[in-house]
């Protein structure tokens, strides 16, 4: 039996097919402009390796064509020429602890001059590659912000600062940034392709395409590339077209979209059960969605036609579109269905934005299992299963997708994904799985991210919860 439901499936498939995928393999790093000549702003190509194809299975982490650091050799010739060249040394011996305290502490009068000013960006710009390379774009973030602010013109800088916004989602990242970012850097695809999932975040879908098709016009003569991104664009297209004719009905945190003839007395039913999952589940997650979350009710006949899933799926979250979609014929007749597959996907969905673009690096068990736990999703023959004699499946074989188990091994591994997670919450509490979904977000293995969180490596957490999963199935 396959659960009724298939992020399991969508999920890795969405993502590959999104524009995280396209920004790790091509936009971050890409290669940025040279600053106009009388700037010290030359852009340091280390490396110039073909990139890899993408992995299918998952994210892929890529090295970079060229690194995004700037020449600093040529210092200054002032009075602080010394410490500049100091503090420059610093950072290229990756001492980056000395640097950033000797940057913190340089006089005053570095940065209100004109011939200084822009140097001390470029080591503030440099000191942010060295952390984001060895602690993640949250550690680097205050050094980016720091080089923008002290050179607005250096296209560099502004889009160092640029990706490291667009990594974390963070709200600074607005419309406004994004347009004068198009102005400093013309040919660069990539503040298009942010302005893009800008406008997909607000469904406002022609403009998103729009840029998209921008994104491809500077995107060069990479087939792969351009290929993805007009995979991307067709979706978006296609979306548009299918949801035009649809009503949209808003509440505080969600915007439903349906038919207006078919659906006039579901929709208000689904605002309700969603606002409370809001509530009830943010709560409990201890995390809550930073945009509105847009969610899709159609016709039973049409689900699978306008969103490629199996017959037999119930819902899926698209994290592409960032779209929950269930089909709703009849659904009032069984609020139980309906609210249980409202607050799985929510869950989908609440996770997403908590990992962002790290958001494809949770594990399926993990995912599938907080999908289940916090929303109450618990089957109903899970207690059946339990006492019957299984094979379980080792929790790292679950971690990607489960679209090619057979039948009985996809309700195994719902049972072990419901049943590790109940056990990884119960025995180390919210608090402590939030600190790994941090860590996993930074992009740290789940075994390091174990080790570091639970002081148990991933092997001895599974044989833990495997004993007990083993004894309760003895009881029952």
């Amino acid at each position: 039996m396959y659960r009724h439901n298939i992020s399991h499936i969508l999920y890795p498939i969405a993502c590959l097919l999104g524009l995280f995928i396209v920004y790790q393999a091509w936009f971050k790093p890409t290669y940025l402009p040279t600053p106009p000549p009388g700037q010290p702003n030359t852009v340091v190509e280390d490396s110039q390796e073909a990139l890899p194809e993408p992995h299918h299975d998952g994210p892929t982490e890529l090295e970079p064509k060229h690194t995004r650091s700037i020449d600093p050799s040529v210092v200054p010739e002032t009075t602080h020429h010394e410490l500049l060249e100091t503090i420059r040394d610093e950072i290229e011996k990756g001492n980056v602890k000395t640097a950033e305290t000797k940057l913190a502490d340089l006089p005053a009068a570095l940065a209100d001059d004109n011939r200084t000013r822009p140097y001390v960006a470029v080591l503030w710009n440099n000191l942010g590659i060295q952390q984001e390379k060895s602690g993640g774009t949250a550690v680097s973030i205050k050094a980016f912000k720091k080089a923008a602010s002290l050179d607005a013109k250096n296209p560099v800088v502004q889009l160092n600062l640029a990706h490291a916004y667009w990594e974390l989602r963070d709200p600074a990242m607005t419309q406004d940034f994004l347009e004068k970012l198009v102005a400093l850097a013309p040919n660069e695809p990539f503040p298009h392709l942010a302005l893009a999932d800008l406008f997909q975040e607000r469904d406002q879908l022609g403009e998103a395409a729009r840029h998209l098709d921008q994104a491809i016009a500077r995107a060069g003569k990479d087939p792969a590339m351009r290929s993805y991104l007009r995979t991307v664009t067709d979706k978006v297209r296609g979306t548009e077209k299918s949801e035009a004719r649809l009503t949209s009905r808003n509440s505080a945190h969600f915007t439903v979209k349906f038919d207006g003839e078919a659906d006039q007395a579901t929709w208000a039913a689904v605002l309700e059960i969603l606002e409370e999952a809001y509530r009830e589940i943010g709560q409990k997650f201890g995390h809550f969605p930073s945009k509105t979350i847009v969610v899709v009710l159609h016709a039973k006949s049409t689900f699978q036609s306008a969103t490629g899933s199996p017959m037999w799926a119930d819902g899926l979250f698209d994290p592409v579109l960032g779209r929950i979609q269930v089909p709703t014929q009849d659904a009032l007749a069984d609020r139980t269905w309906l609210t249980r597959v409202l607050r799985h996907e929510f869950v989908h969905a609440l996770l997403y934005d908590q990992l962002g673009l790290a958001g494809s690096a949770i594990p399926t068990w993990l995912n599938e299992g907080l999908a289940m736990e916090l929303s109450g999703d618990r089957w109903s023959d899970l207690d059946q299963v339990m006492k019957q004699e299984l094979t379980l499946i080792p929790l790292p074989a679950l971690e990607g997708p489960w679209g090619g188990l057979s039948a009985d091994a996809s309700t195994v591994a719902y049972l072990e994904a419901n049943s590790a997670v109940h056990y990884l919450i119960d025995r180390f509490g919210m608090d402590r799985v939030q600190e790994l979904l941090a860590h996993l977000k930074a992009r740290q293995a789940l075994s390091t991210a174990m080790q570091s969180q639970l002081s148990l490596s991933y092997e001895q957490f599974q044989s833990r919860w495997m004993d007990q999963l083993q004894e309760h199935g003895k009881k029952s």
